[in-house]
């Protein structure tokens, strides 16, 4: 094994090494002495982080652009889809439900059905009725799906159907109502007075199958038995064989059993609740903004504006 002599290269390497050495620890003392020099970080102000995401993530969402029809207008999206096929689709309940909807000498006739057909005439196109749903919930469904442009079919605007599709503002506001079976009814209340009794309700209680009362009923009588039926009819006849105690529904179809039959105060009687509403509204697909305001914008423009009177004179033609 050779030797180190003095002067060998290894000897200078070392050398190198150690005044590199040095140099390192001058600049730390450097850094050092930068960070004692600086003021304490709490005086420094606040990153700005939050509105820079924000802002990053609003520029990022594509801007809608306006779509030029046949005639040379610039729409909506949303607008122009239903101009350009030359049609308004509107989804409604397939079961009839005078006087909103309902079949009259082989021809569709109603309330919702002449409210549709005025929308369609301002935006100036044909309207075509998708009556497929079975159920009010399905036509909420077949508007979600994006199958109809609108859905108008007595829909009471609720938490759960909002979380699928957008709800236009009311058209009409009704208040909740029970149709009760007298003699049911009079063994449950015994002699407390009539608001006790039905403000804490414990008999049983009809509603349509997945409908907004029976949403309603578990909400606002929580103590009562609920039953449901697969039509108001059934809910009906339930009701006068004694299998329910009461019927939920809205003031106007509890007034039309009355209207329709005034020996029927006999046997039964009606409760309207002022402090419960239910709301009807159109439904709009989520992805239909524009359209949504188009129909909000025309309900309030309108000069005939539904309430309950004209809702039961209807039912006279």
């Amino acid at each position: 094994m050779s030797k180190t002599k003095p002067g060998h290269p290894l000897h200078s390497q070392s050398t190198s090494w150690w005044k590199a050495g040095l140099f390192v620890l001058g600049l730390w003392g450097c850094v050092s002495a930068v960070a004692l020099a600086a003021p304490p970080a709490a005086s420094a102000p606040a990153p700005a982080a939050p509105l820079t995401e924000v802002a990053s993530v609003t520029s990022a969402l594509p801007t809608p652009s306006l779509v030029k029809v046949a005639d040379g207008r610039l729409l909506a999206p949303s607008i122009a889809r239903i101009v350009n096929r030359g049609e308004l689709i509107v989804a409604m309940l397939g079961v009839d439900t005078p006087p909103f909807f309902y079949m009259k000498k082989g021809e569709l006739v109603g309330l919702e059905v002449d409210l549709a057909k005025a929308i369609a005439k301002e935006l100036k196109v044909n309207v075509r009725f998708d009556r497929s749903a079975r159920t009010f919930n399905e036509v909420v469904d077949v508007v979600a799906r994006q199958e109809a442009d609108l859905g108008i079919s007595k829909l009471s605007r609720t938490l759960a159907r909002a979380q699928m599709i957008s709800f236009t503002e009311p058209y009409i506001r009704l208040n909740h109502a029970f149709i009760l079976n007298r003699v049911k009814f009079a063994e449950l209340a015994r002699d407390r007075p009539l608001p006790v009794v039905v403000r804490e309700f414990k008999g049983s209680i009809g509603v349509i199958a997945k409908s907004s009362f029976s949403d309603y009923a578990s909400k606002n009588f929580p103590l009562s038995e609920l039953r449901e039926f697969p039509t108001w009819d059934a809910v009906l006849k339930a009701l006068e064989k004694g299998q329910i105690m009461a019927a939920y529904r809205d003031e106007f179809e509890i007034k039309r059993i009355l209207k329709s039959d005034p020996t029927a105060s006999l046997t039964l009687r009606t409760v309207t609740f002022k402090d419960l509403e239910d709301t009807l509204g159109i439904a709009v697909g989520i992805q239909d903004p524009t359209l949504l305001a188009f129909v909000n914008q025309f309900l309030a423009e309108s000069t005939e504006k539904l309430t309950i009177d004209k809702v039961l004179k209807a039912l006279d033609r």
